[in-house]
C-alpha cells in the first residue's frame, strides 16, 4: 500500500528517540487525531507508552538521507540538543522535534490498540507547525529504496 515516510520524536523522562516510520495516518478532525504503528520491540515503543507523548514529523524529499539515520536508536546528545547528530527542541508535548523537519504534529497518546506485533497509538494533536518553505515536495516512500518503516 502505498504511504509516506516519516519521522516519529518520542521521550520517556530524559529518555529521547525518533525513529523512521511509515504507518501514520489520520483518523479524525474534531478533536485532531493522528494514529500511528509502532513494532512493540522497539525502543519508540517504550519510550512513547511511557512518556504518552509522540511528534510524527514530515520531512522534505531532499531530506531522503536523513530517514536512514533514524532506522537504529538515536545516539541523543541533551548538552548539544541533538538527536542522531541532528539537532532538536522539546515540543509541547515533551517530545522531541527535528529542526530540519518540514512540518510536524505534536501530540499526547489518548488511546492505544494492541495489534499484533504492533500497537496503534492514538495522539491527539496538540501543536503542529510548518517550518520549511511552502510549495517544498514531501518524502515518501516510494522515494526510496525501503520497504517498511515501523
Amino acid at each position: 500500500m502505498p504511504s509516506g515516510l516519516y519521522l516519529l520524536g518520542s521521550r520517556a523522562g530524559q529518555r529521547r528517540n525518533v525513529m523512521t516510520l511509515n504507518w501514520a495516518t489520520q483518523l479524525a478532525t474534531e478533536p485532531k487525531l493522528v494514529g500511528v504503528a509502532v513494532e512493540r520491540q522497539a525502543l519508540t515503543h517504550q519510550l512513547v507508552s511511557e512518556g504518552g507523548a509522540f511528534c510524527l514529523m514530515i520531512l522534505g524529499r531532499e531530506e531522503r538521507p536523513l530517514v536512514r539515520r533514524f532506522t537504529k536508536p538515536a545516539q541523543a546528545d541533551l548538552e548539544a540538543s541533538t538527536l542522531g547528530g541532528v539537532a532538536f527542541r522539546d515540543g509541547l508535548s515533551g517530545a522531541p522535534v527535528l529542526e530540519r523537519a518540514l512540518a510536524y504534529l505534536d501530540c499526547q497518546v489518548r488511546q492505544r490498540l494492541e495489534l499484533g506485533s504492533h500497537t496503534l497509538f492514538v495522539g491527539e494533536v496538540v501543536d503542529a507547525g510548518f517550518q520549511g518553505p511552502e510549495g517544498t515536495p514531501v518524502l515518501r516512500m516510494e522515494d526510496t529504496r525501503m520497504s517498511y518503516g515501523g
